[in-house]
């Protein structure tokens, strides 16, 4: 029956005097069903007895029997109604407590009466004098938990000494020297301070939204960087595969051509032993058979002519040697170094390609440029000329010969390329947005400078404060800077040779970065050439 129940609506099993679901169900006589107790006090205020639902009238009150069936689905109904409640839910309306029947809802409290009144029955409150000095609140349950216990008034202060709800007599008796304020005070207090807790955890909610933003980021770039960087291996451990299969190639063929040589050579040597024996068997048999003259005279007319010819070669000082002898250790010494100096270039070459990725278009600021310089239109070149501009001494320009990109960097990575071949002095780097850019300029990371530069042709210096000599293999013409503004790095590099000339790292970065150009005096025209942003 359980069962079945839980395929019918549970309006089917509401009683029709208390809109329950029925309680001990009974049928009358004309068929219609009821909870025992809602029927019992139906007829117990009713003179007559009838049905509630149809209004048929029973000359007597008629005897009740219990629907079983109903029953059972009525217990079914309230089961699965129960189970099915969620934890949490909001409470129902407060309901009258004068309303006997139908109750109504409640429209105010009374902490006087601890009692809950409809708009029906709180009127007494609204015309009689008495009760309206009475104090009424909002409806609410559990009345009996806002009066005081012990003088059985209103908890209308709180005692801020020892944090509790009091009464008047409280706060005149046991609270008489303690800090005590209206609710409605502590109230306003402690919701200014819920409003302020609440925005704390608003904001530590946004700086974890954002630290969240974050990380998905970094996890981006890391995937990033992660493919960047297994296609570099796979390029740079091919390369040297390749490498070392093509030495070997050569490694085979060289051993082939010097066995090949060697057996020449030893072909030659055997035929001309066996040429020179056998005219050394022939000598022999021709000395064999004078040998065996007896005649006196004949034997001495003949044994001039065959006195041995001189041998034409001394064959113990001749050797033939192994091809392959003690060539193997040279060989791997020389395929290592190979294999050394083309993996440092390998790498090197991958490592520029990854950070030219980061490339970023920057332009030079004419705004920030020493009067005595000469901007392109396109903001890509700058030079250092020998009239001044007359230009407005804004507190962005550099009193010196520098000059900065107009784009920013707060955050990521980016790269540009400068061309500089030509020159024989020049300054490159990054600079924090604010450096002193009036008089004579230290260049160094303490004065959140990041540069490098060239004095006296091929004199180039890492200004590290103090500064650390650079010993370059070639003269770059074309100069990479990189910077990670998290990682805290600022790399350069000679393009052409794919190799790296200084790394500032550990850097703390707090402000934007610029990009730094100074082309330096033009030396007479010695120097003239522009610094070419590419």
């Amino acid at each position: 029956m359980a069962a079945a129940s839980s395929l019918l609506s549970e309006d089917q099993f509401l009683c029709s005097i208390c809109l329950d679901v029925f309680t001990d169900p009974v049928t009358v006589p004309c068929g219609h069903n009821f909870c025992k107790n809602c029927i019992t006090e139906h007829w117990n205020i009713n003179v007559q007895c009838n049905c509630p639902m149809c209004k048929k009238l029973f000359r007597g009150r008629p005897e009740l029997y219990v629907n079983t069936v109903i029953s059972e689905m009525a217990a079914g109904i309230k089961e699965i109604s129960s189970s099915s409640e969620k934890p949490g839910a909001k409470p129902g309306p407060v309901l009258c407590d004068v309303c006997t029947e139908n109750k109504l809802k409640a429209l105010k409290s009374c902490l006087v009466c601890l009692t809950s009144y409809c708009e029906t029955h709180l009127e007494p409150h609204h015309r009689i004098t008495g009760l309206k000095r009475h104090k009424l609140i909002d409806p609410v349950e559990n009345l009996e938990g806002r009066v005081c216990k012990k003088h059985e008034r209103p908890l209308e202060l709180f005692c801020k000494t020892d944090q509790m709800f009091v009464c008047q007599v409280c706060a005149v008796t046991d609270h008489k020297l303690h800090h005590i304020v209206p609710l409605e005070e502590e109230y306003e207090g402690k919701k200014a301070e819920l409003g302020k807790t609440e925005a704390e955890v608003q904001q530590m909610i946004q700086e974890r939204r954002l630290k969240i933003e974050q990380i998905e980021q970094t996890r981006k770039l890391s995937k990033e960087d992660a493919d960047r960087e297994t296609a570099d291996s796979v390029q740079v451990f091919t390369a040297l595969i390749q490498s070392v299969q093509r030495s070997l190639a050569e490694r085979i063929d060289m051993i082939q051509e010097k066995q090949k040589a060697t057996e020449e050579q030893a072909e030659g040597f055997i035929k001309e032993l066996d040429k020179e024996i056998s005219e050394l068997t022939k000598r022999s048999a021709e000395l064999e058979q004078l040998s065996h003259n007896e005649d006196h005279l004949q034997f001495l007319q003949s044994f001039p002519s065959h006195n041995p010819a001189p041998t034409p070669k001394d064959w113990k000082k001749i050797r033939v040697y192994s091809s392959c002898e003690r060539t193997v250790w040279t060989a791997v010494a020389q395929l290592e170094e190979t294999l050394s100096k083309e993996l440092k270039k390998l790498c090197a070459d991958a490592e520029l390609k990854r950070v030219q990725q980061y490339a970023v278009d920057v332009t030079l600021d004419p705004d920030t440029a020493n009067p005595y310089l000469i901007l392109s239109d396109d903001g890509k070149r700058v030079e250092c000329g020998d009239v001044k501009k007359n230009l407005p001494d804004n507190p962005k320009r550099f009193s010196s010969c520098a000059v900065l990109g107009r784009q920013s960097f707060s955050s990521g990575r980016f790269y540009y390329e400068v061309e500089v071949k030509r020159k024989t002095k020049w300054d490159l780097g990054v600079a924090g947005e604010s450096v002193n850019r009036k008089g004579e300029n230290t260049l160094c990371p303490e004065n959140d400078y990041w540069a490098i530069w060239l004095r006296n042709v091929n004199e180039y210096r890492a200004l590290a404060g103090p500064s650390i000599r650079l010993f370059l293999r070639s003269k770059p013409e074309r100069v990479g800077v990189f910077v990670d503004y998290e990682e805290g790095l600022v790399f350069f590099y000679d393009v052409d040779a794919a190799e790296l000339i200084y790394s500032f790292t550990g850097c703390n970065f707090t402000e934007k970065l610029y990009p730094y150009f100074s082309p330096c005096s033009s030396d007479g025209g010695k120097n003239s050439c522009s610094l070419v942003i590419s």
